[in-house]
């Protein structure tokens, strides 16, 4: 098990976890094309949450990329919650936790 020296990088890396899930669970729901803008999203949040843990972790460019981080997150919780899915939910509430904490590491 990999112990992160940044207090956010677990967050950072459980949220791109489960936008990873969502996104892979969205493309065996039965309407995949009504789902096509939470895929998408599921996939950018994840990608920017992987960066920025990395970029904690590295000690670079932190502020500029915990303000993206919080702003895709908090496109992909708004995204996610407008889907009735459980994987959609559980998504949602995970981004806006890493949005917030992103959001106040960035101003701290």
């Amino acid at each position: 098990m990999k112990t992160y020296e940044h207090p956010l990088a677990e967050l950072l890396n459980r949220c791109a976890a489960t936008c990873d899930y969502c996104a892979a669970a969205c493309l065996k729901e039965e309407e995949v094309a009504h789902l096509a803008t939470c895929i998408r999203t599921d996939m950018a949040c994840a990608s920017v949450c992987r960066t920025t843990a990395q970029l904690l972790e590295l000690g670079i460019g932190e502020q500029n990329a915990l303000l993206l981080c919080a702003e895709v997150c908090k496109l992909c919780a708004d995204e996610c919650s407008r889907h009735e899915h459980d994987h959609c939910r559980a998504c949602a509430e995970i981004c806006n936790e890493c949005a917030v904490e992103c959001g106040q590491s960035a101003v701290a």
